[in-house]
Formats: structure tokens, sequence, C-alpha cells
């Protein structure tokens, strides 16, 4: 893990993704074929992609009830634990319509409504994602969305893990399918001849997901697009290196693209990250997958003090912000940027995806700049009410027919002139 100067920070910098010409218009021909062909066409790209075979694409209860039964009774109770965890966390973020009556007798407002369907995309491939079932749906149902459906690609067997079955039932979501990448996107924007399509679509995926999704959108709505994964550790003296260099590799197995960087205040603590990250690396399942993370996107900057350590964090505008240093909160308090923060030494990362409520559903790439993680807010729409009453509009009628004349729109001045008949 390499030593850099503040300066560097933009050799580990990654845009989000956005594919080879030759990515792009291939997931252009798979969303035409998709809305052409329907289901045939998923079923095609998904024999051809992932190798399977499917006479029925759609989940069936006995799949959810065997993959139910497969799994260890103390496991199914941690992701009750979890998703009750979750749903608290969210049931906080609530918004209500809200009405405002004037002393003209106008009335303005804001009407909350939530989203009559979504489709959650769950990624497959090298690993399951039950926390990513979680993540995405129980925001949609805190918001109160009718319909959710959820799309993941099948292993080699066929099958969906059981894991991501389950925790589907726990909160009961009726609509699972069999189908991932570019295919699986299309199918939720369009429909099928067996699935009604969506008005939007959130959830991780791989390049071509990604791409699908930003190819959609305005056909329906994305939460965002997802770059590779990211941590930024502020730490100093106080914090312990071992912990450290163990919550650097939780983000870089992720992803061979996925970055970890250290920003300090001591040498010395760099000093040892650096070498229990090299030692921790070895024994890791995904070793090749996190030592190329770790070369090509890790590593450590030290500071002259506190507040430099924290301007770097804030330019580095990380996914996943650990703050273990001896005032977190004070120093949590000057971070303008960052998807989430964790605060303290007990707080490690996934803490945060598994287990404690908020949303792992995070603005990667710097993009926490402008963006926040995903909330029951992403599954609602608001609509304004307007409520002029007789008197507020002859109160006002004249100023509103300047102001379109002044935009050069003579039909709106007169649609509201038109009413002054009435007074006559």
């Amino acid at each position: 893990m390499k030593v850099i100067q503040k300066h560097e920070l933009t050799s580990l910098k990654r845009s989000v993704d956005q594919g080879t010409e030759e990515q792009r218009e291939s997931v252009k021909r798979i969303i035409k074929d998709v809305r052409q062909g329907g289901d045939n066409a998923v079923n095609s790209f998904t024999q051809t992609f992932d190798q399977v075979s499917l006479n029925e694409w759609r989940v069936t209860e006995e799949e959810v009830d065997e993959a139910y039964e497969s799994i260890d009774g103390e496991f199914v109770e941690i992701l009750k634990e979890a998703s009750q965890n979750i749903r608290q966390f969210h049931e906080h973020q609530t918004t209500n319509s809200w009405f405002e009556p004037s002393a003209d007798g106008s009335i303005l407002g804001q009407k909350v409504t939530p989203i009559d369907a979504v489709g959650i995309y769950v990624p497959g491939g090298t690993a399951a994602y039950p926390s990513s079932v979680f993540m995405n749906v129980i925001p949609a149902q805190v918001a109160g969305v009718d319909r959710i459906v959820m799309m993941t690609p099948p292993g080699k067997d066929g099958k969906v893990p059981a894991g991501v079955l389950v925790a589907a039932k726990l909160l009961g979501v009726q609509e699972v399918y069999k189908a991932g990448g570019a295919q699986a996107i299309a199918a939720l924007a369009y429909g099928t001849e067996t699935l009604d399509p969506v008005d939007k679509i959130t959830g991780p995926g791989n390049v071509y997901v990604a791409l699908a999704k930003r190819e959609v959108f305005g056909d329906v709505d994305i939460d965002m697009i997802a770059g590779p994964s990211e941590i930024a550790v502020l730490a100093d003296e106080t914090a312990r290196p071992n912990e450290v260099a163990a919550d650097l590799l939780s983000q870089a197995e992720h992803d061979a693209r996925s970055s970890s960087v250290l920003v300090t205040t001591s040498e010395q603590l760099a000093k040892q990250v650096q070498q229990f990250v090299a030692e921790q690396l070895k024994s890791l399942p995904r070793y090749d997958i996190a030592k190329a993370s770790i070369e090509d996107y890790g590593a450590i900057i030290v500071c002259v003090n506190i507040q430099e350590a924290i301007d770097t964090v804030n330019e580095i505008a990380a996914e996943h912000l650990e703050i273990i240093t001896k005032d977190p909160f004070q120093d949590m308090a000057k971070v303008k940027h960052a998807g989430a923060i964790f605060i303290g030494p007990y707080s490690s990362e996934p803490v945060g995806d598994y287990f404690a409520g908020p949303n792992h559903v995070l603005p990667t790439s710097g993009t926490a700049r402008f963006s926040s993680p995903l909330s029951v807010d992403d599954f609602v729409k608001k609509s304004s009410i307007i409520s002029y009453s007789e008197q507020a509009l002859k109160n006002n009628a004249n100023k509103i027919a300047q102001f379109a004349r002044l935009e050069g729109l003579e039909a709106h001045a007169r649609a509201v002139e038109t009413r002054k008949e009435r007074w006559k």
C-alpha cells in the first residue's frame, strides 16, 4: 500500500464507469431486442450470458420454500433482526404532505405520493447479496410503494441464491425474476408478456447494468449510476493499525477497482497500517481481487494536522468514511462530503453494510459532493398544490400578467386577465 502526497489524489480518482463504445452499443442492442422479443429475448440472453436455459424465469413458491428450508435457522434470525433495524432507521425518513392556508383564503402545499411500481436489481455473479434486497426493498415499502419487483441473475444451476430468496420472502416480495445484466433492466423498464413495466429501477450491478440504467433513464427513473466501492479512513494516533488495515481490506475485496485510502496525522500509524495490510491480505479468500485493488487504488496520505486531514477526506468525498480520532464527533461536524460516516473504533464499515440500519446504497466516485444515500425519498414523488382564492387573484393578477409579458408569453398573461371578467 503506497504512501502518496495530497496532490497525488487525482491518480486514485475513478469516474462513474461510462463503458467502452462496444459495451454501450451492445447494451443498446440488448434493450432493443428485449423490447421487441419480450420473454423469449430475456431467456435467450440468459442462456447466452449465464449459460442457463430456463423454462420459467419467474421464481416459484416452491423455489422460495426450498430456499427457506435450506437456510440455517440462526441465519434466518440474523436476517430478521437486520431487516428490523433497517426498517426502523428508514421509518425516520418519512415525510408527510403539508398544506398552508393564507389569510386571503389561498392554500399552498405539497402532496407526497409513493411511486406505483419499483424494480429492484440484486446483483449475482461471484457472491450473493441478501443485504441488497433489504437496502432496496425496505425503503420502498416504508414509502408505501404498492408493487415491488425483484430481478436477480440465476446461478449455473438455474437457481437464485437461497439467502436472496429468504430475504425476499421475509419482506413479502411477491414478484422475483431470474435475469441479470442489461436484459433484466430492459425487462423492468419496458415489460414483457409476463412482466408489467415499473416506474423506477434501483440497485447496483456490473458495467452492463449501469449502462442499461443510463440508457432507460427518462422512460423510467433510476437511483444512481454506481461505481466501484470505496472507503476512506480518517485516523490519528489513537487508532489501532490492525483494525484500520482490516477495514481498508473490507472494501478492497469487493472489486479490483475498489479504492481504500487512509488519511492520518500519524506517520507511525501509516507505517504500521502498511505492514498489517500486507500481512492480512495474504490470507484473504479473494486475495487476487483485494491485491489488485490495494496496488492500484490503495493509498496512505500523512497530513500535518487534523484540519488538513479533514480537507483531504472532503476532497475524496468517499462512499464510506470512517473517523477514528480523539474527537470523532467534532471532526465529523467538519466533514462536508461523504456517503456514510462511521464514527469511532467500534463502527467498522461492515456494521453499516449489514446490520445497523442506514442504507448501504451510497454515492461513489466522488459523487457524494452532490448526492445522498438511497432513502425513502427515492420512492416518493412530490406534487405542488396551488389553490388560489378569488381575493388572492384580484390582488396579484396584474403582477402575474406583467411577469408573463416580460417573458414574452402573451397567452399566459391573458389566461390570468380573462378571469377579471368575473369581477365586473
